[in-house]
């Protein structure tokens, strides 16, 4: 029986919102609405920076290769939402298809710590090594710098998603959340457990900080460069260029530091699901939002196509 009960089983049963009968309706709208948003957003953010001569520099190729991890990033979780919300009863996952979710979860999540760093090292490179940035920041070189994005973020997901999938489950798994995330998965495994989460929240912590800290330092000499000039419309100029990365860079670290790092102790499954809510389905909308308003550069581009397009 012991055994039997220990089987991996083919599915589990993904709890999502169906706890909360009352914002399950409005919920669903709202996600809806967000994910149109996100898609129309990130297309437009691509579609610029493709056909638009002005954008066709490093700081904008790597916002394409942004915009379409958003855009996959959300598409693997937020059709499923809509699916789970518009359900009055918690709806069952196939193990292959949580594992998958995870999967491609991980190697996006991954994918995009390492694109906002090299980000980060771009900006660094036109303002503290301008002389140098043709050399730094060539095509190959920021086409070395995507794929190693998306090789560290495979890696990361081959390990995690064999560290978690080859532990026993219980004979009944239910995830208490809306996705196949990487903490409420690993709680339900029921052996071997307080290892592999030390494991994966080891290696979680390491492709968060190391990112941030690189992107941190960075901003360290972005900023000691700013304030060596002695023109203050330069020092404007300049600051205005990293604004809106510095932006982006606040919403997604902070949100995933809240989720991976905190103590788990005092949190709650209400809690960890809104703050999921917002990295997986909220941030992934802001960023061509931000990356537009704030962009003279992107807004011209858009002007400019629109008239294009009425003439």
């Amino acid at each position: 029986m012991t055994k039997e009960n220990h089987t991996t089983l083919p599915e589990f049963l993904l709890l999502g919102f169906s706890d909360l009968k009352a914002l399950q309706g409005p919920l669903l709208w709202v996600v809806l609405l967000v994910y149109l948003v996100t898609l129309l957003g990130n297309s437009l953010i691509i579609l610029l920076t493709r056909a638009s001569p002005a954008l066709h520099s490093p700081m904008y190729f790597f916002l394409r290769h942004l915009s379409v991890v958003e855009l996959l990033y959300t598409t693997n979780i937020v059709p499923r939402t809509l699916a789970d919300l518009a359900s009055p009863r918690p709806r069952a996952i196939s193990f292959q298809a949580c594992a998958a979710q995870m999967y491609v979860f991980i190697v996006l999540g991954i994918s995009e710590c390492c694109l906002l760093t090299a980000m980060a090292y771009d900006r660094y490179a036109a303002i503290c090594r301008p002389l140098h940035y043709s050399t730094l920041m060539s095509l190959r070189a920021c086409m070395a710098m995507v794929g190693t994005s998306w090789v560290m973020g495979i890696i990361t997901a081959t390990t995690h998603s064999s560290l978690i999938f080859t532990l026993p489950f219980p004979s009944h798994p239910t995830i208490p959340h809306f996705l196949c995330d990487i903490l409420p998965v690993l709680r339900l495994a029921s052996a071997g457990k307080h290892k592999s989460e030390i494991s994966v929240m080891t290696a979680t912590v390491v492709f968060i900080m190391v990112p941030f800290s690189l992107i941190v330092t960075s901003y360290v000499r972005i900023l000691s460069a700013i304030l060596a000039m002695t023109s203050t419309q330069s020092r404007h100029k300049v600051f205005s260029t990293c604004s809106s990365h510095l932006l982006v860079v606040s919403l997604f670290f902070g949100t995933a530091s809240i989720t991976y790092i905190r103590p788990q102790a005092g949190s709650s499954v209400t809690t960890d699901r809104i703050l999921s809510l917002f990295y997986t389905v909220i941030t992934p909308m802001l960023n061509p939002i931000i990356y537009t308003l704030r962009n003279t550069e992107v807004t011209g581009a858009l002007r400019h196509m629109v008239k294009r397009q009425v003439t």
